[in-house]
């Protein structure tokens, strides 16, 4: 006497409904990050920011007037001066970070004077003091 054997299927992950699904959500992110990006040719009032936060431990303070002068923790420097003190600063601690403050009606020229001191010493950190939006 013959016994008939029941032959059952077994599941199985089918690969090209799941490859398609895959494609979808990387389709999809790529829209939502490409939609969050920010345009920068929009024109913007850069001294003032409505989610400035700024943590000033450890931050060596460089205060730029509208006049140019420019300030180091509250002490009148000369250019050549605050490249000197910041690359010392830079061999004491190699963590030391920056901030800029500069008044509203401070030149352009000025701040990136001073930023390209900074890079110069080799100090990584560099952050740009705002106030906030009322």
């Amino acid at each position: 006497m013959k016994v008939s054997r029941r032959y059952t299927t077994k599941a199985r992950i089918e690969m090209i409904p799941l490859i398609d699904v895959v494609f979808l959500l990387l389709v999809t992110f790529i829209f939502f990050t490409i939609s969050m990006t920010i345009h920068r040719g929009l024109p913007v009032q850069l001294p003032s920011a409505s989610t400035a936060v700024v943590e000033r431990k450890g931050f060596v303070e460089i205060t730029i007037q509208k006049d140019g002068k420019i300030f180091i923790d509250k002490q009148n420097v000369t250019l050549e001066d605050l490249r000197v003190r910041l690359k010392a600063l830079h061999r004491e601690s190699p963590r030391t970070k920056v901030l800029i403050s500069g008044d509203r009606k401070a030149y352009y020229d000025a701040i990136i004077s001073v930023m390209d001191a900074v890079k110069e010493s080799g100090i990584p950190g560099v952050s740009l003091e705002t106030t906030w939006k009322e």
